[in-house]
Formats: C-alpha cells, structure tokens, sequence
C-alpha cells in the first residue's frame, strides 16, 4: 500500500509539472507577457485570426522592425504570406525564423506546409524530421506537418 502512494504522488507530482515542461522542451513562442507587450504582435495575431493576411503583415512587419531578432515575428510574416500566396516572401520569413531560433517548431511546421504547396515533399519531410528530433514526446506541430505529408502523398497516389 506505501508503494503505491509513493507512486500515485510521484505521478500527480510529475503532473503538475507538466505543462511547464511541454514549454520548456521547445516551445519558441513568446511568453504571453512577453507577446503582450507588443500591441502590434497582439494584432498581427487577431489579424491572422481573422484571416486578414495584408493586415497581419503590417503589424508583423512593424515588430520585426523594432525587435529584428523576433523568430515569432518572422514566423508569422511567413504564414501571412504563404496564406497570400506569396510562396517566395514565406521561405524568407521563414528561414529567417529558423536562422533566429533552429528549434521553432511553428516555423518548422508551416515551411513543411509551405514545401508542400510547392510540391516538395522531400523538403517538408527534413522539416518533418526536425520535428521528430524537437518534439522529444510530441508535438502538435510534428502531428500536424505529418498528417499533411500524409495527405499529399495521397492524393498523388490517385
């Protein structure tokens, strides 16, 4: 019987400590405090929310001109463009991301999707490995880039 609540406490102990954790293991994007500071960031992403590509540019654009070093602003001005269709402009934001933080898993996920829409899945797939070697148990991010490797191969294989 003291085994076993040695046990449960050691789990309910591990738990609790979970989701700082999950954060700490690579999560690249701004602490909320650290993202509310800048109104600009907070509207770059309600824009992007509401769909408004031309918008979340701007306001991304701003916060990359004042912090040059923001990896989640050059994450989103990738997104935002790969939304427009602006394939060229996203590879940059995005590789910009990448140069700034290695280990940003949105920036990784979107330039897999953005490597997709170009029709190389090859390309997405090392996005998909770094991924895997990131996201030491998991990510939504390596799920998500995985399941749309998946449904691209598909559909060429019809």
């Amino acid at each position: 019987m003291k085994g076993k609540l040695i046990t449960i406490a050691a789990l309910a102990a591990a738990t609790a400590f979970a989701p700082a954790l999950t954060l700490a293991v690579g999560d690249s994007t701004p602490a909320p405090a650290a993202a509310q500071a800048d109104p600009d960031f907070e509207a770059g992403k309600a824009a992007i929310r509401s769909g408004n590509w031309s918008a979340a540019i701007g306001y991304f654009s701003k916060v990359a001109a004042r912090d040059p070093q923001n990896a989640g602003a050059q994450n989103w001005l990738g997104y935002a463009n790969r939304k427009s269709g602006n394939l060229d402009q996203a590879f940059k934001h995005y590789n910009e991301a990448l140069t700034l933080d290695p280990k940003h898993r949105g920036a990784h996920e979107y330039i897999g999707e953005a490597y997709l829409m170009k029709g190389d899945v090859a390309k997405a797939k090392e996005h998909l490995a770094a991924l895997d070697r990131i996201c030491f148990f998991g990510c939504e991010e390596y799920s998500d880039l995985k399941k749309a490797i998946a449904e691209r191969e598909q559909k060429t294989m019809k």
